[in-house]
């Protein structure tokens, strides 16, 4: 075998020529390997946009050096020409090389075999094993998914979607993820927390994948109801039990501490504060202590615990689902709306402003848990990374990690 062949072969490069190899010691204790080489006739001269062939403009700034995947302990550099072509649908721009992507400073296999550890790994541990830093990672996973992004379809064949906003960083700023129920993939991110975010995703999925859409979860924001009525009207809102759940958790609450307050302002004994979890809890969750602080409750303090019972058969309604669960829900709503507790009448008011979507969640089974598990993988992230300086930057490792944007390893 050529040497040129075998430098191709160890370095996953294409259509390029070797024209020579050399060692270079930039300290007395380092060593590293240069490459010389320059595209194929076939590969020269194209534009990074288009890819078209264009005239050469001038010389650019001269030779560039990109770091290269390394052989054994040796880092390895490739040296090239990076001259300027005019492009008429772009203009002037710094040549394609066949071995690097578009701005980058390494070689798209070194960027794959980054990327792909950054979605098993931190990114600290991908920037000290590739001898580079966590910010030129992080650069390189948003070219790389970026990329990734522009060669699949992702919204195709769209029918179970989940919507919900995720807050990413202080200062009331959120992003939109859009999750395949079926494929429990994040298909759509973006920055922002308003209707013209969630308009901006039926904009790009269309209004004819939008009239696919058979269901989607999401929770109780009506303004992306109204989008998803007007953009998807055929879709079922499917209102997610964890947030329906959740205003009766709420509700009780309110119950347990209205009492209290009242306890204290007549005198009388007060309920003790560790029975907040005793009625929050589900009763399966339930320690000695608290089964036994539940106990107490529904000997001494009648409208409370009847605050319980109405939380949890509404509990039971999400896991009955169905023809039963609609009967228990419509059970939950009379009970709490004649209970003359007025936080279990606002909660009646709430469910039966909802019932619609909640009666749809109950029939198909559709909940937001594939979204908010998403949600607790990007807080994972936001919090591996100590924060993500931009939107696009944690967006692009979110599809990295939960989109299927994930490169193959280089050589496999």
């Amino acid at each position: 075998m050529r040497v040129s062949s075998l430098v191709k072969a160890l370095l996953q490069i294409e259509h390029v020529v070797v024209k020579g190899v050399w060692f270079e010691w930039p300290a007395p204790d380092r060593q590293v390997l240069v490459v010389r080489v320059a595209p194929t006739r076939r590969a020269s001269a194209r534009c990074p946009e288009c890819g078209r062939r264009c005239p050469v403009r001038d010389q650019g700034d001269g030779d560039r050096r990109w770091r290269s995947l390394d052989l054994g302990s040796t880092m390895v550099y490739l040296e090239g020409p990076a001259p300027r072509v005019d492009c008429r649908g772009h203009g002037v721009l710094v040549a394609a090389v066949p071995w690097a992507r578009h701005k980058a400073r390494a070689t798209a296999a070194f960027e794959d075999q980054a990327t792909w550890l950054a979605a098993h790994t931190a990114k600290t541990t991908v920037a000290a094993l590739m001898r580079t830093s966590w910010r030129a990672v992080t650069t390189m996973v948003t070219r790389v998914v970026a990329e990734a992004r522009d060669g699949v379809d992702r919204l195709e064949g769209l029918r179970r979607i989940g919507i919900d906003d995720k807050s990413y960083k202080k200062g009331h700023k959120y992003l939109m993820v859009v999750v395949d129920h079926d494929s429990g993939r994040v298909v759509w991110a973006r920055e922002g927390r308003d209707q013209a975010t969630v308009a901006a995703f039926f904009d790009a999925l269309g209004p004819a994948r939008a009239a696919l859409l058979t269901h989607v979860s999401c929770d109780g924001a009506t303004w992306i109801h109204d989008v998803i009525t007007e953009r998807a009207s055929q879709a079922l809102i499917c209102m997610d039990p964890f947030h329906v759940q959740q205003w009766a958790g709420q509700a009780v609450d309110e119950v347990r501490r209205r009492i209290t307050r009242e306890a204290k302002a007549a005198g009388q004994a007060v309920t003790d504060s560790s029975s907040r979890w005793a009625l929050l809890k589900t009763p399966q969750a339930l320690t000695g202590a608290q089964q036994a602080s539940l106990a107490h409750i529904k000997k001494t303090n009648g409208p409370l615990y009847r605050a319980y019972l109405i939380k949890e058969q509404l509990r039971q309604a999400f896991a009955a689902r169905g023809q039963h669960g609609r009967a228990l829900l419509a059970g939950v709503i009379s009970w709490a709306a004649r209970s003359r507790i007025p936080e279990m009448v606002k909660l009646a008011a709430t469910l039966r402003t909802y019932q619609k979507t909640i009666k749809n969640a109950l029939d198909s089974g559709v909940t937001n848990g594939r979204v908010e598990a998403t949600n607790t993988h990007i807080q994972t992230l936001i919090k591996q990374a100590y924060g993500y300086g931009s939107a696009d930057a944690l967006i692009a490792m979110i599809e990295l990690k939960h989109g299927g944007l994930c490169p193959e390893l280089p050589g496999r």
